[in-house]
């Protein structure tokens, strides 16, 4: 079952799919056993949704390490995020610890939580980029007094998270568990509609064609075993041909990534589904 309590989720996303929530609730059963996401990132559509039972995963250790610390230690997690402070030596400090020999992983899981946060409300649009080396390169964001502390947001996502698995495993994995009951959202990362506009390098490795194709592979998988599923990617001729035969459903979306406002103009998106209309 479904509450539809619409908590917002507690991080900034890069295509976050909070302006998508009424397209995305038209196409998801009323009644699913489980809500299964593969690719959580901001999982704004799990928060608005607030299933009964649900299962989270996501590549990114640093990324599921945060919720697993807000579900189970909000208040602390608060106490910390309030030693934060907003200025630009601050900022390459906390962010140069995963370049320190020791220094991110000396750190508690809820200080690497707190620094997590609080690099994803203080860098530039809330962008998560590692570089190869698996270091984050994200640059301060130019704002007048962000808001690094919200506790009353915080301790509505880990009320919310109360009835969910976390898990860190790639995507095959978790797909390969879903069962009979279940509904899956996917928001992978997308396939890029240009070589400037990727911003796929979030866990070090990058998401390529390969990962593009194995994952509509999984979802044909899913698919044949009965279980319903919903996805979200770009609107590019590669997308359509890897999921031919499923409905697919043209959306606009706003996405603030370019630095210039005037460049951030909505972009074709698609919805691919195998629930009836």
């Amino acid at each position: 079952m479904l509450a539809t309590m619409s908590v917002k989720p507690f991080l900034k996303w890069v295509g976050g799919k909070r302006q998508l929530l009424p397209e995305i609730q038209c196409l998801i059963p009323q009644r699913i056993e489980r809500y299964v996401e593969p690719f959580m990132g901001g999982a704004a559509v799990f928060f608005h949704l607030a299933p009964e039972k649900a299962l989270l995963n996501d590549i990114n250790k640093e990324l599921v390490n945060c919720y697993t610390v807000i579900k189970t230690s909000p208040n602390e997690l608060i106490k910390e995020l309030k030693k934060h402070v907003y200025h630009i030596e601050y900022y390459n400090e906390i962010r140069s610890l995963d370049r320190t020999e020791g220094g991110l992983l000396a750190l508690s899981k809820i200080a690497r939580a707190s620094r997590f946060i609080y690099l994803n409300r203080t860098g530039f649009n809330g962008l998560y980029r590692v570089n190869s080396k698996g270091f984050f390169n994200v640059p301060m964001g130019r704002y007048k007094n962000p808001r690094i502390v919200n506790e009353d947001g915080i301790l509505a996502c880990a009320r919310c998270l109360q009835s969910a698995e976390i898990t860190n495993t790639g995507f095959e994995e978790t797909l390969m568990g879903t069962r009979t009951g279940d509904f899956v959202y996917l928001d992978p990362p997308y396939i890029p509609l240009s070589e400037t506009s990727s911003f796929t390098s979030y866990a070090g490795g990058g998401f390529d064609m390969d990962a593009q194709i194995r994952l509509a592979n999984a979802v044909r998988d899913i698919d044949s075993r009965g279980i319903h599923f919903l996805a979200s990617n770009s609107y590019t001729d590669k997308i359509f041909s890897l999921y031919q035969g499923f409905r697919i459903i043209e959306v606009s979306a706003s996405r603030a990534i370019n630095s210039k406002a005037n460049g951030r103009k909505p972009v074709r998106e698609v919805l691919i589904t195998n629930c009836e209309a």
